[in-house]
Parts: C-alpha cells; structure tokens; sequence
C-alpha cells in the first residue's frame, strides 16, 4: 500500500505507556502552542500494565510516587494494573490527551535531517498502510523492553517436558490453575508476586530460584495517607505530603543500602519476620549474595510471598536447571521437581530505542557509539530525549523531571529561534574515560548486564551519564543551564554564541 501525505506535529511523542502520557500532559501544560502526536504500536494505551496479564500483576513501587506528581493517587500505595490503568485512563480523558493517540502504528524507521531540522518518522497501521509523519523534535518514551518476546534461557531438555510452559509475560490470563502443582522459575519482582496468585488461585507451587533476592515487606496501607484524610486534608495536598515522605523514606533506604548495608540487610529481614515470626529461617533461600538496592528492591505488600511460604502452598528450591525433564526439572543437585506447569519468571529482552532504525543526515545511529547526557540526550542525535526512568526511586519521578527539562528546553529553543540543538563533549571532555551506560557496582540487573554493549556510553562527570540517583537530580535537572558548552545550537556552542553576544 502507498504511503499517505506525510502529518506534521512539532513534537511526536513515541509510545502510550506511563511516560507517554505523563509526557504529553507535561507538554501541554508547559508548552501549550506546541502541537504533537503519540503513536503507540499497541491497541490501547498503557504499555507495560497492558502487556502483562500474569496472575496478580501489581506495581512494585508505590503509587503515590509511581503516580504523576499532577495527579493525586487515592488507593493502596501497591497497586493492581487495572487500578493503574484506570488511573491513566483518567489523565487521558481529563486532559483531552486522547485525540493525539494514534494506535496500532508502529514505527519503522526514524530519519533526522539537518537540512530541514526535522524528523522523518515512517510508521505501519496494523492493515498493512504506511503512514509518514513529520516532527521538529521526537520524544521516546516507549520503554526499554521487548513487549513481544520475553528472554527465556535456553534450558536443556526443554522440548522433553510434556506439561505446559510459558513465560510470565505471554500468560493468558483464561488459564486454570486450581489443583495443579506449577513451577515457578525465577527469584525477582514478577516471581514474588505470581507465587503467592497462584497458591489463592489454587495451585500448589515451587519457586525455583537460581540465588535469592531482597524485598521490603510492609502492610499495603499509607497510615500517613489516611490520617490527613481523616483530619479533612485534600486529595492534592496529601498526594504531595505523603508522595514526599516516600521519596525521603525511600532516599534513607537508598543511603544506608551503600553506606550501612549490613544494618539495612538486617532491617529488612526484621519487616519480614514480622509476618512470618521470629523463627524464619533466611537460609539458603533468602539471603541475597548482593548488598540491598543493587539490584531492585521490589515491594511486597503484607509480605505476602512470604506467608505462602510458611503456610506450605508455596516451597523454594535454590540451584541452577540442570534441565527439563518429561515431567518438570531436574536441578544441579539431582533434586527432581514435577509439575503440570512452568511458568519462567525469567526477565526481558532489552529493546534500546524499541529497536527502531535511526537515521542522521543518512548515516545510521548506533547507540553504543553514542555517549549520554544525563540519560536523556545522545551525542550525534539531534531533536531527541530518552525517558528511561529510576531503578531506585519510582520510574514515573523522572518522566516528570525529564518532562519539565524538555519542555523548558524547547521553549528555550523558541525563544532564541533555534531549529536544532544537539550535545557534544566539551574541550574539558577530551580526557574523558568513557564507560558502559551503568557501573555494575552501582546496579546490575542481569537484563541489562546481558546486553550491556548496545547501549549508549556514560561518561565519568555527571553531565555524561545516567546515575539513577533521583535525589540529586531532581536538585540538579531543574536548574540545567541550556546555554552552558555541552549545548549545540544550529551547529554552533551555545556557550560561543552567548560569548559572541556579549562581545
């Protein structure tokens, strides 16, 4: 089919999932004449909370943090994905952001030219048309995984097994459980929160972990949060108050973590014997070999992987597959496991810029050669920020940071009549060690370890690199100035533009 006459939009905001949204609402505040798009391959907005359909799927952050600061969150600080999706469903609505949402549009290529500072954005329909828009500046929020196929290792003997298998991330959420007996492979955020679904759902499960993880127990509730309620305090002003004692909270956990890791490996294994008593043996299926926050430290409301555990609905298993058997597995201690079903808690694929073809000026981006600024911008990349958000805090505090610095720097643009603005390392720069995008010491997921090479560099001074540390950004990126040396206006350094003015 012929492509159509190409729609321009100043801004195309790529993907409708919690960054999306947030963006385009921060677009419309900020930046109020701008006129924009968003394409989102899916049918329907949402992203990850539409993706996922595994039993029990829930934030592993809470909402008054993982929430946008604009929108008062009034539920349980954890929260179910339809409860997240009802939530975005009303930033759409009341905010008229569903008109600019165009579904089922997945883009095939990305092409920026200099000659016309503009983006050439070529998309598919889900009938096969094409469709080409146009932009001045593109604004990526579609995430950093592979929404179609999850990563399952390649086990041995996988083809032996008879029962059913399916990653966590293609459950079909019609499948039965009652009475059957499911492997659950994996030990992270997804594993902790299908273990204790399945066992109310019926089924008797073993999670097979290959080492342990940390989690932070607490009741589901914000005491803070119904308190000020009660005493007659709005919904915005408790939103604010309460979203900043978990921000402070959570800042604490994060300080100690690096600086007293051993006291806050003990603090957290004090919050859960409070739900499954002074007795619980921690060893060997629940003593990480990693300090706390090196990984992320997802959240268990009620502790409740912990108490399917005590009761015996639910039992562990520490070691590595040796492999599947016609029945279930086999691990490395020559233990045999059976099972009606396996289901692999196993992580993503890594998606850098969702896999899209980029262009500049006809010459094809790799982003491992490209170096970040701030984890928002890329040397070389015109026109263009990344929204990939906090590990350690909640993802959705740095869509709102990230949205207050585009918005700033586009209205920046338009007021000094600059077309095009790009990033580039600095005279001072020229000595620069330049790193992988994240020091492993510092985090070191495995889904991002494993694909470590295709991202974008870091460099070892903050401007160049993305150092998930929430607390100083939201103290450092609000006060950027975009007219400092690493900023390149229409070709030209904006610090030798604003020194040739003043001559």
């Amino acid at each position: 089919m012929a492509k159509e006459a190409a729609q321009h939009v100043d801004v195309l905001i790529v993907g409708a999932g919690i960054s999306g949204i947030g963006s385009a609402k921060h677009l419309q505040d900020q930046c109020p004449g701008k006129t924009y798009a968003i394409l989102e391959a899916k049918d329907t907005f949402g992203g990850t909370w539409e993706t996922h359909k595994y039993p029990g799927i829930r934030s592993d952050s809470d909402l008054y943090t993982f929430g946008y600061r604009f929108k008062p969150w009034t539920g349980t600080p954890i929260a179910s994905a339809d409860a997240i999706l009802t939530y975005m469903g009303e930033v759409i609505e009341e905010n008229g952001i569903g008109p600019q949402i165009h579904y089922g549009h997945t883009i095939t290529d990305c092409s920026w030219s200099s000659a016309d500072n503009l983006w050439t954005i070529n998309a598919r329909r889900k009938d096969g048309s094409e469709v080409v828009f146009t932009a001045g500046f593109l604004w990526m929020c579609q995430g950093y995984y592979d929404h179609k196929t999850p990563y399952i290792p390649d086990w041995a003997g996988m083809d032996s097994y008879k029962g059913k298998f399916v990653h966590a991330q293609l459950w079909d959420p019609k499948t039965d459980v009652a009475g059957k007996h499911v492997i659950v492979i994996g030990s992270g955020a997804t594993a902790a929160t299908i273990v204790p679904a399945l066992c109310e759902a019926g089924a008797k499960v073993t999670m097979v972990q290959r080492s342990p993880t940390w989690f932070y127990c607490a009741p589901n509730v914000s005491e803070l949060a119904d308190r000020l309620r009660t005493i007659g305090v709005d919904e915005e002003t408790v939103h604010r108050v309460v979203r900043q004692d978990y921000i402070y909270n959570f800042y604490e956990m994060d300080r100690r973590s690096r600086e007293e890791p051993e006291a806050m490996a003990e603090d957290l294994r004090a919050l859960i014997r409070g739900y499954v008593g002074e007795d619980f043996n921690f060893e060997p299926h629940f003593t990480p070999r990693y300090r706390p926050w090196q990984q992320r430290l997802a959240q268990l409301p009620d502790g409740d992987m912990f108490k399917a555990v005590v009761s015996g609905k639910a039992s562990v298993v520490t070691d590595t597959i040796e492999t599947f058997t016609e029945k279930g597995l086999r691990v490395s201690s020559g233990q045999e496991i059976d099972a009606d079903m396996i289901v692999a808690c196993t992580g993503f694929r890594l998606s850098v810029l969702g896999e899209i073809p980029f262009k500049v000026d006809g010459k094809a981006v790799n982003w491992a050669d490209t170096v970040n600024y701030r984890g928002m911008m890329f040397t070389g990349v015109p026109n263009m920020v990344w929204v990939f958000g906090y590990f350690r805090a909640s993802w959705t505090l740095r869509v709102d940071i990230v949205g207050d610095f585009v918005c700033k720097l586009l209205n920046h643009m338009d007021a000094t009549h600059a077309k095009k603005v790009d990033v580039a390392l600095r005279e001072e720069d020229r000595d620069m060690k330049i790193l992988p995008w994240i020091d492993s010491d510092n985090f070191n997921p495995t889904y991002l370890m494993r694909d470590l090479d295709r991202m974008p560099k870091r460099g070892d001074k903050p401007e160049w690199q993305h150092n998930q540390d929430y607390w100083s950004e939201k103290d450092q990126i609000p006060f950027i100035d975009l007219d400092s040396s690493e900023f390149v206006y229409d070709g030209q350094r904006a610090a030798a533009a604003t020194l040739e003015a003043a001559e």
